[in-house]
């Protein structure tokens, strides 16, 4: 897996800055958080019911 380092992101965030302009950057950076807010409430209720599924599973062994 490749790590991004020091340079590569600040080239990164030039390049988005000029694409998106300065004004359109908080915009940008509240829907992206607002998006990965909702992807990880969704992953996290995707966990909960497979968790008390093998929780069941172990109940259910054991008899």
């Amino acid at each position: 897996m490749a790590v991004i380092g020091t340079t590569e992101l600040i080239v990164i965030l030039v390049i988005v800055l000029v694409i998106f302009g300065g004004a359109k950057l908080p915009k940008l950076a509240r829907s992206l958080g607002q998006a990965q807010r909702e992807f990880r409430k969704n992953a996290g209720e995707l966990e909960e019911p497979a968790s008390g599924e093998s929780a069941e599973s172990k109940n259910t062994s054991d008899a």
